[in-house]
């Protein structure tokens, strides 16, 4: 495959199996290049194993995993390309982050050790301190610093910045946009803060239970569900016909989150029926869609029990 035709990242009917367990189940997904897309799912919900067979350290069961149209496992030309960084990244306990830095110099062809610098100085990092006496967010900013500095074609970031402070963390997001902004590249970031990297994300992808639950663009997600509370009644008939992604009441009062685009005409109805009306933030919005879809699931396997 010419490689200016081929999606960075493609995945064809992927399926990862451990004994009983599927951890991909069946998947297939195209990432474009040069965008910055957000992986998202619960703990287990198979993200990491995803990424772990994108970067060729894992096998599928069946199914491809490919980067620009290669299959990266035992394929150094395409490793070469890309740059994983994880929560629980290792390097040599007597290594320091400055002979860190010069090992991934040695490896990544577009690394920028300007930018290493600036970042290890944001970060006051010590760089000649043992990576083995770095503190938990020390350690992450080396992993940070790593993978914005190597300017990979691909980077994945696993959430390798949980262990960085708020302060940081932010200090990584305005470097990473800025960066990139100068750099385009595919960037990958699975993340629990979905509601800190929100407006960094171009494209989301929710994962559960190794199945694709959402793959849209950022921009079609914003605005796309809102939350109408008020008098029950009143909520029930504004509501029916619309998917209803959560629920909640309290008395006469009620809450319900539906996926919808509401026109200026159904904006105008809801105030004339004395109905609030909040958008849907991306987490609570992920949440709601991934709760609905196993809830819908649970009804499925239910009723062909009862066949």
């Amino acid at each position: 495959m010419n490689d200016t035709q081929a999606p960075a990242i493609e995945l064809r009917n992927l399926t990862k199996s451990y004994k009983d367990l599927n951890a991909l189940d069946d998947i297939s997904l195209s990432l474009e290049p040069g965008r910055i897309y957000g992986l998202l799912g619960r703990n287990g919900a198979g993200k990491t194993t995803l990424m772990t067979m994108l970067t060729g350290q894992g096998y599928p069961t069946s199914g491809e995993a490919l980067i620009f149209g290669a299959n990266p496992f035992e394929h150094d030309q395409t490793l070469a390309r890309i740059c994983f960084i994880r929560e629980s990244q290792k390097y040599p306990d007597d290594f320091s982050p400055l002979q860190a830095f010069k090992a991934a110099a040695l490896f990544f062809a577009n690394w920028d050790q300007d930018l290493a610098d600036s970042l290890a100085k944001d970060f006051a990092l010590p760089l000649k301190r043992r990576i083995k006496k770095l503190s938990r967010g020390q350690l992450s900013a080396v992993g940070v610093i790593i993978g914005m500095a190597a300017r990979a074609e691909i980077t994945f970031f696993d959430e390798p910045y949980l262990g960085l402070d708020a302060v940081a963390r932010q200090i990584f997001y305005d470097r990473l946009v800025e960066d990139f902004a100068h750099h385009p590249r595919t960037i990958v970031l699975s993340s629990h803060l979905i509601d800190e990297i929100a407006n960094l994300l171009e494209h989301v992808v929710v994962i559960d239970k190794g199945r694709i639950m959402l793959n849209e663009d950022a921009e079609s997600l914003r605005g796309s569900a809102v939350a109408v509370t008020g008098n029950a009644e009143k909520v029930e008939g504004f509501i029916n016909g619309y998917e209803v992604l959560h629920r909640d009441s309290l008395g006469s009062l009620a809450s319900v989150t539906i996926k919808a685009r509401l026109t200026a005409t159904q904006q105008e109805m809801a105030a004339e029926l004395g109905l609030e009306l909040s958008p849907v933030p991306l987490q609570q919005l992920v949440v709601r869609t991934t709760l609905a879809a196993q809830s819908r699931e649970e009804l499925t396997e239910s009723q062909e029990a009862l066949k």
